[in-house]
């Protein structure tokens, strides 16, 4: 579903490179978790993926029908400004030109939040915030779903939840998930693969592997 070759990018298109060289296979129904250091180039990469940025050399082609994308969770849902739950979804769903309003019940049920449709997005606690936003994406039904750091800055009771949605979303639909993952444990439990960037390059790895070989040396962090 996503293939990269020879993929190389920098900011202002000349060495050193973030990424460089890097060769990237991801078939459809994985469940994939991207992993290394800060700085070594995720984020960069899933915005490669998104088509937001362009290679500086080599290419990278995604073979989606549907393409659903959650973003790292900001500040600003946090914000006065009053909208609720319904109406930020009812306004992507008009935004994608679907006629069928049961497209919001659904992806509210999808991400459990029935009973907070009319709650505004201000008062949502952060792991809720999260599951709206993973809400929201999967309106149109997407055959791919991107996210960046998912875990960030949600409890770990909340953290519970969304890693069983998304290990339901593609162990049940099929949903093909990239994940941008600081969040290691959850990588190791739920990813079918791991893909660890280092040094502008990245390899695949089966969780077991990951946690064997780097795990096994103290190392919790990515």
């Amino acid at each position: 579903m996503i293939w990269a070759e020879n993929l190389s990018f920098s900011y202002n298109a000349v060495p050193p490179y973030i990424l460089d060289g890097l060769n990237l296979e991801i078939k459809r129904g994985e469940y994939v978790s991207i992993v290394g250091e800060n700085g070594c180039g995720k984020s960069t990469l899933m915005k490669l993926i998104l088509g937001f940025l362009k290679p500086t050399r080599g290419g990278i082609q995604t073979d989606a029908y549907k393409l659903g994308y959650v973003p790292q969770k900001s500040d600003s849902a946090n914000s006065g400004f009053p909208i609720t739950v319904y109406e930020m979804l009812d306004s992507y769903r008009r935004l994608l030109k679907l006629r069928d309003k049961s497209a919001v019940a659904e992806g509210l049920r999808q991400a459990g939040l029935f009973g907070y449709a009319r709650t505004l997005m201000g008062n949502l606690s952060g792991g809720q915030q999260q599951k709206a936003l993973i809400a929201r994406a999967l309106m149109g039904e997407p055959d791919l779903l991107l996210l960046d750091e998912p875990s960030a800055g949600v409890d770990p009771d909340s953290q519970h939840e969304i890693y069983a949605l998304l290990k339901r979303l593609n162990t049940e639909r099929g949903l093909t998930i990239v994940s941008v993952e600081h969040n290691l444990d959850a990588a190791i439990s739920n990813s079918t693969v791991i893909f660890h960037l280092h040094g502008g390059r990245g390899h695949f790895c089966t969780p077991r592997q990951y946690s064997e070989e780097y795990l096994g040396k103290g190392d919790r962090r990515a």
